[in-house]
């Protein structure tokens, strides 16, 4: 799906981490934290390819990001039935995609205030409640047309209050001006209500899987 190849080439640019290296089933990406040393981005998974990409991704703080062939809702009981008990599931996530156009800025509530920056190729915005503090916050890394959201977040003590839908207009508005065309983000099963009222679009669901241990010796 180059809806896929959208997401990886945005994403890398939002965490800072290395160009994708092609594979012959997805890319490789360096990210070089504690929980998440690189990942595998398998496409057009069937159980071959997410054995071929798992046996190189031998150590912990390995992920694969697993993408069936074709849109479907749960695929984490098939590709976890594919690899042994070293390999722990994430919870859902949806792949979604927008085609950016200009939109109106969402209404804060009182007290609250926006702030939008672009440092590079990365635009954030962030939210602070009338004491200061975090209330909501995300950003997005353009790559030339394509835009992707990411570390989309609100504080527990204040979500249902439209702050996210406030970040996400800002930052669809930001890069649109950055000459983006097009937006993609992953979404958690709960997130995704809110990107499908703002308009973007489910594409497929996909599993992320992370290797919580070296392979066992036999």
């Amino acid at each position: 799906m180059p809806v896929v190849e959208d997401w990886v080439s945005g994403w890398v640019v939002s965490r800072g981490a290395s160009d994708p290296v092609a594979r012959p089933w997805g890319w490789t990406v360096d990210v070089g934290q504690p929980a998440q040393v690189a990942r595998h981005v398998v496409v057009d998974a069937n159980e071959a390819r997410v054995r071929e990409a798992a046996a190189q991704a031998r150590g912990e703080g390995w992920w694969l990001k697993v993408f069936p062939p074709e849109p479907c809702e749960a695929p984490q009981a098939r590709v976890g039935a594919w690899l042994g008990p070293e390999w722990v599931s994430d919870e859902a996530a949806f792949l979604m995609s927008l085609e950016l156009a200009p939109v109106a800025p969402g209404a804060l509530p009182s007290g609250y205030a926006l702030r939008v920056w672009t440092r590079g190729d990365v635009v954030r915005a962030l939210v602070t409640a009338p004491d200061g503090a975090l209330a909501a916050r995300g950003q997005m890394g353009v790559a030339g047309e394509v835009a992707v959201a990411d570390q989309i977040l609100t504080a527990p003590a204040h979500r249902r209050r439209g702050l996210g839908s406030v970040v996400m207009r800002a930052l669809q508005r930001q890069a649109l001006a950055s000459g983006a065309t097009r937006a993609v983000l992953g979404a958690t099963a709960q997130g995704r209500a809110l990107y499908e009222s703002l308009g973007w679009r489910t594409r497929t669901a996909f599993v992320s899987l992370r290797r919580a241990a070296g392979p066992t010796e036999t």
